[in-house]
């Protein structure tokens, strides 16, 4: 894969449905990442005003210009999203990122960490965890995942580890926007 081409990010249920698919993200290149994104071997995709197909058929763009952080083996993802007031971290509770050809899918568990541009943390959608939780019989080790992969987020936005880094996040997307932001 090289940078020009674009990836495609879906997003499953636990249940094999699909949830959401991002259909033009653009990887950064290996030999671009910051050395501790490197060091931990993350993908990082950048989009602007994607188009965002959910499960039923229904589409829109995206707002934002956002900066996608997948990490192998961790149960969650981190989405930076630009906005007027600064970069808000939007993190997904959600299995480890597989990736074949120019597609990444993983699954996502719904939870959700919020991390606001003042560093404020919020987590949302506990209540629909807990309905899919019962409605698809999440097995304990499913459990156990999904609740060590929200602690390690947390301890890691806590500490502000890397992608929490607004200033690198802002780099990425003066990448993207030297080579398609005509395109947007």
């Amino acid at each position: 894969m090289n940078e020009s081409d674009v990836v495609v990010i879906k997003s499953f249920k636990h249940n094999g449905h699909l949830h959401r698919m991002w259909l033009e993200n653009r990887r950064v290149p290996d030999e671009l990442l910051h050395p501790s994104h490197a060091q931990e071997q993350m993908v990082v995709t950048v989009n602007c005003r994607t188009k965002i197909v959910e499960a039923a058929g229904s589409e829109w763009f995206s707002r934002s210009p956002g900066v996608t952080f997948f990490i192998p083996g961790v149960w969650y993802n981190i989405v930076a999203l630009i906005e007027n007031g600064g970069v808000r971290y939007y993190c997904n509770v959600a299995s480890p990122p597989y990736m074949y050809g120019n597609v990444i899918t993983y699954i996502d568990y719904d939870l959700d960490l919020i991390v606001t541009p003042s560093g404020e943390r919020i987590v949302v959608d506990q209540d629909e965890y807990e309905r899919h939780r019962q409605s698809y019989h999440y097995s304990h080790i499913v459990e156990r995942k999904v609740r060590e992969g929200l602690r390690q987020l947390t301890e890691r936005a806590d500490s502000r580890l890397a992608p929490f880094d607004s200033e690198q996040v802002l780099v990425y997307y003066d990448w993207w926007k030297k080579r398609w932001g005509d395109e947007a």
